[in-house]
């Protein structure tokens, strides 16, 4: 067993003598340790193959028709600021002779937002490795979060909210599947039982 502190711990100790504060003082004594922790945990997807998650459940299927997971609730850190934004993933393919198992998708969802990112890139690289993975007929992704770097600072926008997209495929050529697909967005759950 690996008895060693983690660097980070270092790093946030000096950053918390350089806002001001007592880092031995009683309440922020083992807040060098605890943020570490919190950010090997909030960055843990650098450590995990996007592909692998989505190879171990790919099934041979005919089925050729929208599957659609919505409502993927995520967190990740801006890249900009290291504060959070949050929001949900909405995903969609069509697929091309084989499904992937449905929580792989919020599986893939989770491993990109534990990353530093951008919900624009984010946003693409679940497209990206869906149809590289899978070689749908088409994927959509649609992503809306709320990001704490225009909420706490900046703009100081307590309402605003941020909607990306990417299309691909059939979703892109075809403005009927996109339509299906947009369509498919507004619906509420309902109660199943």
């Amino acid at each position: 067993m690996n008895d060693a502190p983690d660097p980070l711990e270092g790093i946030v100790r000096e950053m918390l003598g350089q806002l001001g504060e007592d880092p031995d003082r009683d309440g922020l004594a083992k807040t060098p340790a605890r943020v570490a922790k919190s950010l090997r945990f909030l960055t843990e997807g650098y450590a995990q193959d996007p592909a692998a998650i989505l190879n171990n459940a790919l099934f041979e299927v005919s089925y050729d028709e929208m599957v659609l997971v919505k409502d993927v609730d995520f967190y990740s850190l801006c890249e900009h600021h290291l504060l959070p934004f949050v929001g949900r993933a909405h995903v969609a393919y069509i697929p091309n002779g084989r499904v992937v198992g449905l929580s792989k998708i919020p599986r893939l969802v989770r491993m990109f937002a534990r990353r530093l990112q951008v919900q624009e890139r984010l946003t693409v690289q679940i497209a990206e490795t869906i149809e590289q993975v899978l070689e749908p007929k088409g994927v959509a992704v649609v992503v809306e979060a709320i990001h704490l770097c225009m909420m706490m600072r900046g703009v100081e926008q307590q309402n605003a909210f941020a909607i990306t997209s990417s299309i691909r495929g059939a979703f892109k050529a075809d403005p009927k599947t996109r339509s299906e697909f947009m369509e498919l967005l507004r619906h509420t759950k309902q109660s199943l039982g």
